[in-house]
């Protein structure tokens, strides 16, 4: 986290955009793909959640121990591990047929995507300075906004429901997302460089992690982070439910899919000036309340115009909460266990796709399909008014420590 990362010494950055693109397009491909696919093996709303739910349960249990390692020791082999995964469940997925099978590739896919996003988010941690942390984390998300934007159009283009074809079209997109993320691999090599006191330094005693868990900042990050996260994937579990009911083609509900991603990197390229302009606790706050208020609109049976423009400004209040996690989380966290603050919020992340897909499901087959976004709309706002507490506590700390801190946190934000 020492190294600056001006200059030539940001081509590791671009390259880590390039593979975290391929590898989040065919995940992004693939799950529609895979909710189409279990839809024509007949399976129902609350399939479809279990299936969301499992593809995050492998990672549950996994995200900590190898948040351990990677403040232990090197971050970059487990990228090339996770891109391995990632096609072998995807390609999988595709090829049985079985719900409970295609579960279980689904869990394994979501390992490999986890793998992947501990490695990545621990290289960036790692190699920029701390005045960089907001620029580069935003950078880095729109590898994976990149991969939302291209993952649903391609999976729309490929899916067909014509004349009972879903089945064999869904397990098409499938093997595709498994050659897109093959691709990943081009562009792993030279990412991560080690410094010499991050050498020594990852060396140290581990943090506990209740301890971790306890500082200042973190849970606010690690839960603004579950709701933007589990806002993001039910949209794309559910939309193509939502879809089916009202009679909207697969390609289309691609293009919507894609056109909510296109909106979050717009909202990272000027993510930086809007910090400037508003502060964080501002944007976060009114991100995460507009985002709530818009995912419960989609409850409401619009037009299909209005829905696009719904998942536009949807996707530009998403792209908020992702990146600013990572900074508050990094910055807040104990020295030496960085990457393992980075794991919890990622097990808070795949905690939230573990229970929230599950609650989704149980919604739907009582309310019907769109349902769980009033349920995401309430867990947005309450996202809000946890990121004004954390926003207004973050305040009166920095007034207490005096002028130097408060200097400080003005050139780092």
């Amino acid at each position: 986290m020492r190294n600056g990362s001006s200059g030539p010494g940001r081509a590791w950055l671009l390259r880590l955009v390039i593979a975290f693109g391929f590898a989040q397009a065919a995940v992004s491909m693939a799950r529609p793909a895979v909710s189409y696919r279990a839809l024509s093996l007949g399976a129902d709303e609350r399939a479809i959640g279990v299936i969301a739910g499992v593809y995050a349960l492998l990672p549950l249990f996994a995200a900590v121990p190898l948040g351990r390692r990677t403040d232990h020791g090197r971050c970059a082999p487990l990228l090339p591990v996770g891109v391995v995964l990632i096609a072998g469940g995807c390609a999988l997925s595709g090829a049985v047929n079985s719900l409970a099978a295609m579960a279980a590739w689904s869990g394994v896919m979501g390992l490999g995507h986890l793998c992947f996003v501990i490695g990545a988010q621990s290289i960036v941690a790692r190699q920029s300075a701390p005045a960089e942390q907001d620029r580069n984390f935003g950078h880095f998300t729109i590898g994976a906004s990149l991969g939302q934007l291209i993952g649903p159009i391609a999976a729309g283009l490929l899916i067909s429901g014509q004349d009972g074809a879903m089945a064999r079209t869904s397990a098409l997109a499938l093997t595709v997302s498994a050659a897109v993320a093959a691709v990943a691999f081009t562009s792993l090599w030279r990412i991560e460089h080690r410094t010499e006191s991050g050498t020594r330094r990852d060396q140290g005693a581990k943090v506990p992690v209740h301890r971790i868990l306890r500082t200042r900042g973190v849970p606010a990050g690690i839960f603004i982070s579950l709701a933007v996260l589990s806002a993001t994937d039910i949209l794309t579990a559910y939309l193509p439910v939502v879809g089916e009911h009202r009679g909207i083609a697969p390609a289309a509900i691609g293009l919507l899919l894609s056109l909510r991603a296109a909106a979050t990197i717009a909202c990272r390229l000027v993510m930086t000036p809007m910090i400037r302009l508003i502060g964080r606790t501002a944007l976060l706050v009114t991100t995460c309340l507009l985002g709530g208020l818009l995912c419960a609109g989609i409850a409401l049976p619009v037009p299909v115009w209005a829905l696009a423009l719904m998942l536009a400004v949807l996707g530009f209040c998403l792209g908020v909460g992702q990146p600013l996690s990572m900074t508050t989380v990094v910055q807040a966290a104990p020295e030496g266990a960085r990457s393992t603050a980075l794991a919890l919020r990622l097990t808070g992340n795949r905690l939230g796709q573990v229970a929230t897909p599950a609650s989704a499901g149980l919604v739907a087959g009582v309310a019907g399909a769109a349902a769980p976004f009033l349920m995401l709309g309430a867990l947005l706002v309450a996202a809000a008014g946890l990121a004004t507490r954390a926003g207004l506590r973050s305040q009166s700390t920095t007034g207490v420590r005096g002028s130097n801190s408060a200097t400080k946190d003005h050139a780092r934000h």
